[in-house]
């Protein structure tokens, strides 16, 4: 339970910029467990959802954030490009850890009538083709809460080296629990509490996203190789500075 004069020291008014690096200050050091608890209990009660992708790595956070609250809010991007084998995972997990408000949230049918028809904007314009299928998509879904969770790593990537704990995201908070955690703590979680892997990791594919937009990885490669491979793109959007006031979506 964090001190009040501290969750006080959080004005809600403030940029939110200033917010983030106050946060990360006062509570920066701590253990994933404790983040993921003070989010949902202390500092965003009611106002914080989990995004999961269901992919790689996506078990250790549900289970984390479900120890605390089965009830917290989950949003899926459902881009319709993904592989059966994440729609199957997404089942198998939320029931195994007894999530009970998991949201598949999908692209505007308007949107994919106007910009991708064929549903081949992937190959002549990638950033669109997320754009429409994730980062709209999940703008809509984030609406009415005050920060969400996500399940990134500093090891994952060059681009994700020096990610921040709590980090400002529009007029959000958004909270990454697990950055300082390695590959080898992930693993060693999942086994400790026996949680299932994604059915894809065992066949090359550390990093999951959509179809035409994931290959495998070789040893060696970022994990995050496999995504967008050739192309000089390395996030989808969500998690990528788009205006001058930080806004990620």
């Amino acid at each position: 339970m964090a001190p009040l004069d501290a969750l006080a020291a959080i004005d809600p008014d403030a940029d939110i910029r200033e917010s983030a690096a106050e946060l990360n200050a006062l509570y920066g050091r701590r253990d994933a467990v404790a983040i993921v608890e003070l989010a949902l209990r202390d500092l965003f009660p009611g106002k914080v959802a989990l995004v999961s992708s269901f992919g790689a790595e996506s078990s250790v956070l549900l289970h984390l954030a479900a120890e605390v609250d089965r009830a917290v809010p989950v949003v899926f991007l459902d881009t319709g490009k993904l592989f059966p084998e994440t729609l199957a995972y997404r089942a198998e997990l939320a029931e195994r850890l007894g999530l009970t408000d998991v949201r598949s949230v999908s692209p505007d049918p308007a949107r994919l009538a106007e910009l991708d028809r064929h549903g081949a904007l992937w190959m002549t314009n990638p950033d669109l083709c997320c754009g429409i299928r994730k980062t709209e998509p999940l703008k809509r879904a984030l609406t009415g809460f005050d920060a969400w969770f996500t399940g990134r790593k500093r090891f994952q990537s060059a681009v994700r080296a020096t990610l921040n704990v709590f980090e400002a995201d529009a007029e959000r908070i958004k909270i990454n629990p697990l950055a300082t955690w390695s590959s080898d703590d992930l693993q060693a979680y999942a086994e400790r509490h026996h949680l299932p892997a994604h059915p894809l990791v065992s066949r090359g594919y550390p990093s999951i996203g959509c179809v035409p937009c994931t290959t495998k990885v070789e040893p060696g490669e970022d994990q995050r190789a496999g995504r967008w491979r050739g192309l000089e793109k390395a996030e989808c959007g969500i998690h990528t500075v788009l205006e001058a006031d930080g806004s990620g979506i």
